[in-house]
């Protein structure tokens, strides 16, 4: 088993309160909302709340599903850790997907999204980098039009 390391950064104009909301504590009810692919739901399976612990279950639309779970959440930082422990993406190359994201402050009103993901490989496994990259983004701005569009959400 090996350990491959990404790191990036993205720049958004909500803030770094809405959008940690939006995609940690009240994730099981706003994700759904915005997600590029078609969710049937999301739902908590272990732990009782959206706490270090807690085990959330996504089920897509195409039958296939994803299960997190939280190792460290600080609400003061919007800071989450947390990894993707089971689901048909792991499939036969990772043991697990750990991901490391803080939403900082910016000057604009908006935040920095720092993230950090870690692919836990069961052997010598290559993946595209930049692809992962993007699909990161692309739910980071997916979120962040949604909550454009609907300020009223995570407020």
């Amino acid at each position: 088993m090996g350990v491959k390391s990404i790191f990036h950064e993205l720049k958004a104009k909500v803030s770094p309160s809405r959008l940690f909301k939006a995609l940690v504590t009240e994730s099981a009810n706003v994700v759904p909302k915005f997600a590029p692919h078609p969710i049937k739901n999301i739902e908590i399976v272990g732990g009782g709340a959206v706490q270090p612990g807690c085990v959330l279950q996504t089920n897509f639309e195409n039958g296939t599903y994803m299960k997190h779970k939280f190792d460290a959440i600080d609400t003061e930082n919007y800071l989450c850790k947390y990894s993707l422990i089971e689901g048909d993406i792991l499939g036969d190359k990772f043991e697990k997907i750990s991901y490391e994201v803080k939403f900082v402050a910016s000057e604009d009103g908006g935040c920095v999204i720092k993230q950090n993901i870690e692919h836990h490989t069961k052997g010598d496994v290559e993946f595209n980098e930049d692809e992962i990259k993007e699909q990161s983004v692309g739910v980071f701005k997916a979120c962040e039009q949604y909550l454009a569009a609907n300020p009223n959400v995570c407020a």
